[in-house]
């Protein structure tokens, strides 16, 4: 497990990518000593930002407040990090608190000492500020990589967008399916490629029999709803 006594150093940590099993740390939040390893069996959307006390973060942290129902619909914990203390963070999600009477339904993880954030990348790379930048790690429930997002500190997240796709996510890892540009729930899905000449031939000859609509033997689409969830 990672903590503040172990964790490697930037120069020697691992280089972090989707399908990777995320790092377990141990840190203090706003909502006191959380272990990243007890979220197992719930996805966890784990987005760092620049700083406390700025405008384009407040507006992003008031947006998953406002959204943190349909999170919790997708069983979906959220979790944000950055290089601020914890009693900045409180003094920070306070003054929301006093602007707007959102209280923050999720913890901050405060990492002064960088640490955290240098594992899983999150660290401004040319140095200039000492911040992190606007990563998304999202992890599945075995608490796999499943999606990177970087965002520049100019620019805040969509978070309609990030629903979208941890519902493709999950729609992928149920049904063992893909999703199409552009996909909303509810639209087709595109099916593994036929594994066989046989099945190849049935998909090019007779796709109607087989529920999928194909538009050549290897680019199939079905309806999500007829598919069964596969073995995990």
């Amino acid at each position: 497990m990672i903590s503040n006594d172990n964790i490697e150093t930037e120069r020697t940590r691992i280089c972090l990518t989707i399908g990777r099993i995320a790092p377990d740390f141990t840190a203090m939040t706003t909502e006191g000593p959380i272990t990243l390893s007890q979220y197992r069996g719930k996805w966890v959307l784990f987005f760092s930002h620049p700083g406390d006390f700025t405008p384009v973060c407040t507006s992003e942290f008031i947006a998953f407040a406002q959204l943190q129902p349909e999170f919790e619909k997708r069983n979906v914990q959220l979790l944000g990090i950055s290089i601020d203390s914890n009693p900045a963070h409180i003094g920070w999600l306070y003054d929301i608190f006093q602007m707007n009477g959102i209280v923050m339904p999720f913890p901050l993880v405060a990492d002064r000492n960088a640490q955290i954030s240098a594992l899983y990348g999150m660290v401004n790379p040319d140095r200039i500020y000492e911040q992190s930048v606007r990563d998304v790690f999202i992890i599945d429930p075995n608490q796999r990589i499943r999606a990177i997002l970087t965002y520049p500190g100019t620019n805040g997240r969509n978070m309609y967008e990030l629903l979208r796709l941890i519902d493709a996510l999950q729609v992928s890892a149920t049904y063992g399916v893909s999703t199409p540009a552009n996909w909303m729930p509810g639209d087709p899905v595109i099916v593994p490629v036929a594994n066989t000449l046989d099945e190849a031939i049935a998909r090019g000859t007779d796709s109607e029999s087989l529920d999928l609509n194909c538009l050549a033997w290897w680019y199939c689409f079905t309806d999500a709803s007829e598919l069964t969830p596969v073995k995990s």
